[in-house]
Protein backbone atom coordinates (compact mmCIF):
# COMPACT_ATOMS: atom_id res chain seq x y z
CA UNK A 1 0.00 0.00 0.00
CA UNK A 2 1.36 3.45 -0.94
CA UNK A 3 1.85 6.17 1.68
CA UNK A 4 -0.95 8.16 0.05
CA UNK A 5 -3.33 5.24 0.32
CA UNK A 6 -2.36 4.53 3.92
CA UNK A 7 -2.76 8.18 4.95
CA UNK A 8 -6.14 8.35 3.27
CA UNK A 9 -7.50 5.29 5.02
CA UNK A 10 -6.33 6.63 8.35
CA UNK A 11 -8.24 9.90 8.01
CA UNK A 12 -11.00 10.06 10.61
CA UNK A 13 -13.60 11.22 8.10
CA UNK A 14 -13.37 7.91 6.21
CA UNK A 15 -13.36 5.54 9.17
CA UNK A 16 -16.34 3.68 10.56
CA UNK A 17 -17.98 2.84 7.23
CA UNK A 18 -19.99 -0.38 7.28
CA UNK A 19 -21.15 -0.70 3.67
CA UNK A 20 -18.34 0.95 1.70
CA UNK A 21 -14.61 0.59 1.24
CA UNK A 22 -12.72 3.81 0.46
CA UNK A 23 -9.10 3.89 -0.72
CA UNK A 24 -6.89 6.32 -2.61
CA UNK A 25 -3.92 5.79 -4.86
CA UNK A 26 -2.17 8.45 -6.96
CA UNK A 27 -4.99 10.97 -6.33
CA UNK A 28 -7.73 8.59 -7.49
CA UNK A 29 -10.22 7.58 -4.81
CA UNK A 30 -12.04 4.27 -5.17
CA UNK A 31 -15.39 3.84 -3.45
CA UNK A 32 -16.47 0.19 -3.37
CA UNK A 33 -20.00 -0.91 -2.54
CA UNK A 34 -19.14 -3.67 -0.09
CA UNK A 35 -22.23 -5.81 0.47
CA UNK A 36 -21.52 -8.65 -1.95
CA UNK A 37 -23.82 -11.04 -0.08
CA UNK A 38 -26.67 -8.58 -0.75
CA UNK A 39 -25.55 -7.87 -4.32
CA UNK A 40 -24.62 -4.38 -3.11
CA UNK A 41 -28.27 -3.41 -2.80
CA UNK A 42 -29.34 -0.10 -1.28
CA UNK A 43 -30.59 0.39 2.23
CA UNK A 44 -30.66 3.42 4.53
CA UNK A 45 -27.07 2.86 5.61
CA UNK A 46 -25.69 2.53 2.07
CA UNK A 47 -27.46 5.71 1.00
CA UNK A 48 -26.24 7.66 4.04
CA UNK A 49 -22.65 6.48 3.61
CA UNK A 50 -22.58 7.27 -0.12
CA UNK A 51 -23.92 10.73 0.67
CA UNK A 52 -21.28 11.24 3.34
CA UNK A 53 -18.34 9.90 1.36
CA UNK A 54 -19.02 11.73 -1.91
CA UNK A 55 -19.64 14.99 -0.05
CA UNK A 56 -16.25 14.64 1.63
CA UNK A 57 -14.40 13.43 -1.44
CA UNK A 58 -15.71 16.42 -3.37
CA UNK A 59 -13.66 18.73 -1.15
CA UNK A 60 -10.71 16.42 -0.38
CA UNK A 61 -7.54 18.03 -1.71
CA UNK A 62 -5.86 14.61 -2.01
CA UNK A 63 -8.45 13.49 -4.57
CA UNK A 64 -8.60 14.40 -8.26
CA UNK A 65 -10.98 11.68 -9.49
CA UNK A 66 -13.37 9.17 -7.95
CA UNK A 67 -14.13 5.62 -9.08
CA UNK A 68 -17.34 3.92 -7.94
CA UNK A 69 -17.42 0.13 -8.14
CA UNK A 70 -18.82 -2.92 -6.36
CA UNK A 71 -17.51 -6.01 -4.59
CA UNK A 72 -18.64 -9.41 -5.80
CA UNK A 73 -20.69 -10.40 -8.83
CA UNK A 74 -23.12 -7.45 -8.89
CA UNK A 75 -22.43 -3.74 -9.19
CA UNK A 76 -25.74 -2.85 -7.51
CA UNK A 77 -29.05 -4.73 -7.46
CA UNK A 78 -31.25 -1.79 -6.50
CA UNK A 79 -33.20 -1.80 -3.26
CA UNK A 80 -32.40 -4.24 -0.46
CA UNK A 81 -35.29 -6.67 0.18
CA UNK A 82 -35.36 -6.04 3.94
CA UNK A 83 -35.42 -2.30 3.29
CA UNK A 84 -38.31 -2.78 0.87
CA UNK A 85 -40.23 -4.79 3.48
CA UNK A 86 -39.82 -1.96 5.96
CA UNK A 87 -40.95 0.61 3.39
CA UNK A 88 -44.12 -1.37 2.72
CA UNK A 89 -45.43 -0.16 6.09
CA UNK A 90 -44.42 3.49 5.61
CA UNK A 91 -47.09 6.17 5.36
CA UNK A 92 -46.88 8.90 2.71
CA UNK A 93 -44.76 11.30 4.78
CA UNK A 94 -42.31 8.56 5.68
CA UNK A 95 -42.03 7.57 2.03
CA UNK A 96 -41.37 11.19 1.10
CA UNK A 97 -38.57 11.44 3.64
CA UNK A 98 -37.06 8.13 2.56
CA UNK A 99 -37.18 8.98 -1.16
CA UNK A 100 -35.63 12.37 -0.47
CA UNK A 101 -32.56 10.71 1.10
CA UNK A 102 -32.01 8.67 -2.06
CA UNK A 103 -32.60 11.73 -4.25
CA UNK A 104 -30.10 13.81 -2.28
CA UNK A 105 -27.47 11.07 -2.47
CA UNK A 106 -27.83 10.79 -6.24
CA UNK A 107 -27.66 14.57 -6.58
CA UNK A 108 -24.51 14.70 -4.46
CA UNK A 109 -22.72 12.22 -6.73
CA UNK A 110 -24.02 13.89 -9.90
CA UNK A 111 -22.95 17.37 -8.77
CA UNK A 112 -19.66 16.26 -7.22
CA UNK A 113 -16.99 18.77 -8.34
CA UNK A 114 -14.55 15.91 -8.92
CA UNK A 115 -14.94 13.73 -12.05
CA UNK A 116 -16.54 10.36 -11.33
CA UNK A 117 -16.15 7.00 -13.06
CA UNK A 118 -18.45 3.99 -12.68
CA UNK A 119 -16.41 0.77 -12.95
CA UNK A 120 -19.22 -1.72 -13.51
CA UNK A 121 -17.88 -5.17 -12.70
CA UNK A 122 -21.28 -6.93 -12.57
CA UNK A 123 -25.03 -6.72 -13.00
CA UNK A 124 -26.96 -3.48 -12.50
CA UNK A 125 -30.62 -3.41 -11.55
CA UNK A 126 -33.19 -0.71 -10.72
CA UNK A 127 -31.62 1.99 -8.51
CA UNK A 128 -28.19 0.72 -9.48
CA UNK A 129 -28.83 2.05 -12.99
CA UNK A 130 -29.24 5.45 -11.34
CA UNK A 131 -25.79 5.13 -9.78
CA UNK A 132 -24.33 4.44 -13.22
CA UNK A 133 -26.17 7.39 -14.73
CA UNK A 134 -24.98 9.95 -12.17
CA UNK A 135 -21.32 9.20 -12.88
CA UNK A 136 -19.49 11.19 -15.55
CA UNK A 137 -17.93 8.14 -17.19
CA UNK A 138 -19.22 4.56 -17.16
CA UNK A 139 -17.20 1.48 -18.13
CA UNK A 140 -18.77 -1.99 -17.87
CA UNK A 141 -17.64 -5.55 -18.32
CA UNK A 142 -19.12 -7.26 -21.35
CA UNK A 143 -20.94 -9.78 -19.16
CA UNK A 144 -22.88 -7.15 -17.17
CA UNK A 145 -26.67 -7.12 -17.46
CA UNK A 146 -28.88 -4.08 -16.90
CA UNK A 147 -32.52 -3.82 -15.93
CA UNK A 148 -34.93 -1.10 -14.84
CA UNK A 149 -37.16 -3.57 -13.05
CA UNK A 150 -39.41 -1.28 -11.00
CA UNK A 151 -42.68 -1.79 -12.91
CA UNK A 152 -42.52 -5.52 -12.23
CA UNK A 153 -43.14 -4.62 -8.58
CA UNK A 154 -45.82 -2.05 -9.28
CA UNK A 155 -43.32 0.80 -8.80
CA UNK A 156 -41.65 3.36 -11.06
CA UNK A 157 -38.00 4.51 -11.32
CA UNK A 158 -38.99 8.04 -10.34
CA UNK A 159 -36.03 9.19 -8.25
CA UNK A 160 -33.40 7.99 -10.70
CA UNK A 161 -35.36 9.02 -13.82
CA UNK A 162 -33.81 12.48 -14.43
CA UNK A 163 -30.34 10.99 -14.59
CA UNK A 164 -31.22 7.81 -16.46
CA UNK A 165 -33.26 9.62 -19.11
CA UNK A 166 -30.41 12.09 -19.58
CA UNK A 167 -27.94 9.21 -19.99
CA UNK A 168 -29.89 6.92 -22.34
CA UNK A 169 -32.35 9.32 -23.94
CA UNK A 170 -36.13 9.45 -23.84
CA UNK A 171 -36.72 6.93 -26.61
CA UNK A 172 -34.64 4.16 -25.00
CA UNK A 173 -36.07 5.02 -21.58
CA UNK A 174 -39.61 4.52 -22.89
CA UNK A 175 -38.75 0.96 -23.81
CA UNK A 176 -36.73 -0.08 -20.79
CA UNK A 177 -38.79 1.74 -18.16
CA UNK A 178 -41.99 0.16 -19.47
CA UNK A 179 -40.91 -3.38 -20.31
CA UNK A 180 -38.53 -3.97 -17.38
CA UNK A 181 -36.58 -6.24 -19.72
CA UNK A 182 -32.95 -7.14 -19.20
CA UNK A 183 -30.43 -5.74 -21.67
CA UNK A 184 -26.74 -6.41 -22.05
CA UNK A 185 -23.66 -4.20 -22.00
CA UNK A 186 -23.61 -3.96 -25.80
CA UNK A 187 -27.09 -2.44 -25.76
CA UNK A 188 -26.20 -0.24 -22.78
CA UNK A 189 -23.37 1.20 -24.83
CA UNK A 190 -25.51 1.64 -27.94
CA UNK A 191 -28.07 3.74 -26.07
CA UNK A 192 -25.44 5.76 -24.22
CA UNK A 193 -25.87 4.46 -20.68
CA UNK A 194 -22.22 3.35 -20.65
CA UNK A 195 -19.27 4.60 -22.66
CA UNK A 196 -17.31 1.40 -23.12
CA UNK A 197 -17.61 -2.36 -22.66
CA UNK A 198 -14.49 -4.36 -21.84
CA UNK A 199 -13.48 -7.80 -20.68
CA UNK A 200 -13.28 -8.54 -16.97
CA UNK A 201 -9.51 -8.70 -17.29
CA UNK A 202 -9.37 -5.25 -18.94
CA UNK A 203 -11.68 -3.36 -16.58
CA UNK A 204 -9.12 -2.38 -13.95
CA UNK A 205 -6.55 -1.18 -16.49
CA UNK A 206 -9.08 0.76 -18.58
CA UNK A 207 -10.49 2.52 -15.52
CA UNK A 208 -6.98 3.23 -14.20
CA UNK A 209 -6.06 4.77 -17.55
CA UNK A 210 -9.10 7.06 -17.41
CA UNK A 211 -8.20 8.00 -13.84
CA UNK A 212 -4.68 8.94 -14.94
CA UNK A 213 -6.09 11.17 -17.69
CA UNK A 214 -8.41 12.90 -15.23
CA UNK A 215 -5.49 13.59 -12.89
CA UNK A 216 -3.55 15.40 -15.63
CA UNK A 217 -6.13 18.09 -16.35
CA UNK A 218 -6.86 21.29 -14.46
CA UNK A 219 -8.95 20.51 -11.35
CA UNK A 220 -10.70 23.87 -11.52
CA UNK A 221 -11.43 23.55 -15.24
CA UNK A 222 -12.96 20.10 -14.73
CA UNK A 223 -15.22 21.39 -11.99
CA UNK A 224 -16.30 24.36 -14.15
CA UNK A 225 -16.81 22.05 -17.15
CA UNK A 226 -19.25 19.92 -15.16
CA UNK A 227 -21.31 23.00 -14.34
CA UNK A 228 -21.06 24.21 -17.94
CA UNK A 229 -22.48 20.95 -19.27
CA UNK A 230 -25.50 21.25 -16.99
CA UNK A 231 -26.14 24.82 -18.07
CA UNK A 232 -25.84 24.39 -21.86
CA UNK A 233 -27.30 20.92 -22.42
CA UNK A 234 -30.60 20.97 -24.32
CA UNK A 235 -30.86 24.76 -24.13
CA UNK A 236 -31.82 27.03 -27.01
CA UNK A 237 -28.78 28.78 -28.44
CA UNK A 238 -30.09 32.27 -27.79
CA UNK A 239 -28.45 35.51 -26.69
CA UNK A 240 -28.80 34.56 -23.03
CA UNK A 241 -26.92 31.28 -23.49
CA UNK A 242 -24.30 32.92 -25.70
CA UNK A 243 -23.69 35.55 -23.02
CA UNK A 244 -23.38 32.82 -20.39
CA UNK A 245 -20.66 31.08 -22.42
CA UNK A 246 -18.87 34.40 -23.09
CA UNK A 247 -18.75 35.13 -19.38
CA UNK A 248 -17.65 31.56 -18.71
CA UNK A 249 -14.58 31.71 -20.93
CA UNK A 250 -13.69 35.18 -19.64
CA UNK A 251 -13.89 33.99 -16.03
CA UNK A 252 -11.79 30.87 -16.61
CA UNK A 253 -9.14 32.82 -18.54
CA UNK A 254 -8.81 35.18 -15.58
CA UNK A 255 -8.60 32.34 -13.03
CA UNK A 256 -5.30 31.27 -11.49
CA UNK A 257 -5.32 27.86 -13.16
CA UNK A 258 -6.43 29.37 -16.47
CA UNK A 259 -3.48 31.76 -16.47
CA UNK A 260 -1.08 29.05 -15.32
CA UNK A 261 -2.27 26.58 -17.95
CA UNK A 262 -1.80 29.01 -20.83
CA UNK A 263 1.61 30.14 -19.58
CA UNK A 264 2.74 26.54 -19.14
CA UNK A 265 1.66 25.73 -22.69
CA UNK A 266 3.44 28.75 -24.14
CA UNK A 267 6.57 28.08 -22.10
CA UNK A 268 6.50 24.38 -22.98
CA UNK A 269 6.49 23.20 -19.36
CA UNK A 270 4.15 21.27 -17.10
CA UNK A 271 1.44 23.28 -15.31
CA UNK A 272 1.80 23.48 -11.55
CA UNK A 273 -1.18 21.15 -10.89
CA UNK A 274 1.00 18.33 -12.22
CA UNK A 275 3.53 18.94 -9.45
Amino acid sequence: MSNQQSNYKNKNSYQGLNTLLVTIDNQVATVTLNRPDKRNAFNDEVIAELQQVFSQLGTDTQVRAIVLTGAGKAFCAGADLNWMRAMADYDHSENLADANKLAQMLSTIYHCPKPTVAAIQGDVYAGGVGLVAVCDVAIAVKTASFCLSEVRLGLVPATISPYVVQAMGVRAARRYFLTAEVFDAKEARRIGLIHERVSEEELQDVVANIGQKLCKVSPNAVSVCKKLLDEVAYQDIDESLIQYTVEGIADIRASDEGKEGVQAFLQKRKPDWLG
